[in-house]
């Protein structure tokens, strides 16, 4: 029998993340804590302390007498997140722009080519964390690792509808070009073209994943009714 102790609590989080994440386990669907303890050979412990993690995380709903679901996708919630995305993002730009060190603008540069492969979902999954340390990368050359940590965050949160989106269609050259142009304008040190750069790349982004969402992945999406119009 799997010990139930914190470390399998740990495992556990990070392998229901990554399905949840990846879209394995799809939005909306019911989560059986029994069946994910024997999908990865854990005990119902680690499982419920990992879906508690979840909760708290956001990216599962606990529903009375029913268990557990994988939090929905709501448009209200995409429209807040490439909203705070677009913030920062902006400042993490403007901030490497004008106090970069040379070797961190060498680095952006470097990280600008990371590609992936069209419908496999291994290499969504290592482009996604490329694309991460990326964006990352850019808010640590400004100086400021909060920044960074914040950027983290909201692509985390972002990382199963882009999962979708990038299931839509191959846009993997398209990816590369927003990256590598972003990336050469601040180590130019050109403000004004590393802005419209990273508002493109936000924009392109958000409009695949809008595109997804309007159908074109087949009913993978569950949409709930949002506050405001988008």
């Amino acid at each position: 029998m799997a010990a139930e102790g914190p470390p399998m609590a740990n495992v556990a989080y990070n392998l229901l993340k990554q399905d949840i994440l990846s879209c394995v386990l799809e939005p909306g669907q019911q989560i059986v804590q029994a069946q994910i303890a024997e999908k990865y050979n854990l005990g119902l412990t680690p499982t419920r302390e990992a879906l508690k993690r979840l909760e708290q995380e956001g990216f599962v709903q606990s529903v009375p007498r029913f268990g557990y679901i994988v939090s929905p996708v709501t448009l209200s919630d995409l429209h807040e997140l490439f909203e705070l995305r677009l913030i920062l993002e902006t400042a993490a730009v403007r901030l490497a722009v004008e106090r970069a060190p040379d070797d961190r603008l060498a680095e952006i540069v470097q990280l600008a080519g990371a590609r992936y492969v069209y419908r496999d979902r291994d290499s969504y999954s290592a482009y996604l964390a490329q694309n991460t340390r990326f964006h990352t990368a850019i808010a640590l050359a400004g100086g400021n690792r909060r920044l960074a940590d914040s950027v983290a965050k909201v692509l985390d949160e972002l990382t199963r509808v882009f999962h979708m989106a990038l299931d839509l269609r191959d846009s993997a050259d398209e990816k590369v070009r927003d990256h590598v142009n972003l990336a050469q304008a601040i180590a130019a040190r050109d403000m004004e073209q590393a802005l419209h750069f990273i508002h493109e790349e936000v924009s392109h982004s958000q409009r695949r994943v809008l595109e997804a969402l309007a159908g074109h992945l087949g009913g993978k999406v569950v949409l709930q009714p949002t506050r405001r119009a988008w």
